[in-house]
């Protein structure tokens, strides 16, 4: 009997070659390649559409309208372009202890209530731990179902027995499937079981969550194939030492990208946030230097927060920078500037800028906010009260215009914001809002001298 051939894959890229190397010549991955036997030809292809489906041209397919389904929380809807599609197969990732386990075990007791059964698949907790969490969260008696279950074809036969509106797998990282012989977990198992699942809910019409697990550099576990396999890829983050949880969109075939879901975890479990500026700014500081309030917007949503900078006299010889909620090379970028355009010294001085909150910026629009902060803090004067900013800042010094200023105008008016710092390229006469004074400026000059001189 001729023995099973193997390969070695590697866990990083999914790269394989025929003998061990120490490092992957594909990404560079050190001990990533593990050893896994080749699957036999043509063994476990599986197809969704009909058999013998022949192209159709472009003009004669009909556009169907898919009624979306609600989780139960519009911050979750809002992520996911509008509620649940039918048939989508959706990613989400985050760290441990975050709350996605909570968070979709919440979603699916509403929607076993709303529209039917409800499938839960856990491979890493038993039923009595899932019971035990839904009585924390105070859930009622809806036909949901608990599968303790890391075989693949254990739970599509289930699938194909209570045929639920619904089907949440935790973590796709734990199933594994009787067709392979490598061990769970492993990019072969990973990629075939999002395959599979993939294929059953196009089948089935089956909307159909994976939980994944993040790695220590913040990205997905897994092979990054696994990304491009689902429709959707959210990831839920937060700080432990914060109650605010974020979900972000990072790809969405039925939505916008980088929409964002804000939700406060408390002890009965996750609550949204409809209002997350009041949020983020209900315990800053008033009249105190190094404080700038910034408009940002993520997605199509308005957000307001607070940029706080600290600019002290280095003891060492280097001075050190840090950035935490910005990009600490963002950071760099704007000192060299207010050093070279507006005549700051910041060579021997420690700065410290963080984005309160605990949330994260990454918009260029943030640029206004964190020079204000800093200019403020060196020449310890406060900002003018009621003043909000928003800007993008170029490397000779300009203020440069920025996207969806219209929305950002609205939200600072409607938090009470008397004052409202912006580039010169997009005030409008069309954007003015009573009681809510717009200064448009153009460059780096004329904004610290109508923020702080």
């Amino acid at each position: 009997m001729k023995p099973p051939q193997t390969i070695f894959v590697c866990q990083s890229c999914g790269a394989q070659f025929k003998k061990w190397l120490g490092r992957c010549a594909d990404c560079g991955g050190w001990n990533t390649l593990t050893e896994e036997q080749l699957r036999p030809e043509g063994g476990g292809e599986i197809a969704y559409g009909a058999g013998g489906a022949s192209a159709r041209p472009y003009t004669e397919v009909d556009l169907v309208r898919v009624a979306r389904r609600s989780s139960g929380f519009d911050e979750f809807d809002r992520v996911l372009g509008g509620g649940l599609v039918p048939g989508s197969l959706v990613l989400l990732g985050g760290e441990p202890g975050i709350g996605k386990s909570t968070l979709l075990l919440q979603a699916a007791a509403h929607v076993a209530s709303t529209i039917g059964p409800v499938l839960y698949a856990s491979g890493e907790e038993s039923e009595h731990q899932i019971k035990s969490r839904g009585e924390r969260l105070g859930l009622d008696r809806p036909p949901l179902y608990l599968l303790a279950e890391t075989c693949l074809e254990r739970i599509l036969d289930e699938v194909g027995r209570l045929s639920p509106a619904l089907l949440i797998v935790d973590s796709i990282q734990t199933v594994f499937s009787l067709k392979l012989q490598s061990a769970p977990g492993s990019i072969s198992q990973v990629r075939e079981a999002a395959t599979e699942l993939l294929f059953s809910a196009k089948r089935r019409n089956l909307p159909t969550f994976l939980v994944g697990h993040v790695t220590k550099d913040g990205s997905l576990a897994g092979p990054k194939a696994l990304e491009h396999v689902v429709d959707t890829v959210l990831y839920f983050e937060g700080e432990r030492h914060h109650s605010h949880r974020v979900v972000r969109a990072v790809k969405n075939r039925f939505g916008a990208v980088s929409e964002l879901g804000i939700f406060a975890m408390t002890a009965a479990g996750l609550r949204p946030v409809p209002n997350p500026s009041q949020l983020f700014l209900s315990e800053r500081a008033l009249n105190v230097p190094g404080s700038a309030v910034l408009c940002s917007v993520e997605g199509s949503r308005p957000i307001l927060v607070e940029v706080q900078a600290l600019v002290s006299t280095g003891n060492y010889g280097n001075a050190r920078r840090m950035a935490s909620g910005i990009d600490h090379h963002r950071l760099s970028l704007l000192l060299a500037v207010l050093e070279k355009r507006a005549g700051l010294n910041l060579g021997a001085e420690d700065v410290f800028v963080n984005i309160a909150g605990g949330i994260t910026v990454s918009e260029p629009a943030a640029d206004l906010g964190v020079v204000a902060a800093i200019a403020s803090s060196i020449r310890n004067r406060a900002i003018r009260p009621g003043t909000a900013v928003f800007g993008e800042i170029g490397l000779a010094g300009e203020v440069r215009g920025i996207s969806q200023a219209g929305l950002r105008i609205k939200e600072t008016a409607q938090l009470g914001f008397t004052r409202c710092v912006m580039p010169e390229g997009n005030r409008s006469p069309t954007d003015n809002v009573p009681g809510c004074e717009l200064i448009g400026v153009r460059t780096v000059d004329e904004a610290l001298t109508e923020l702080i001189d």
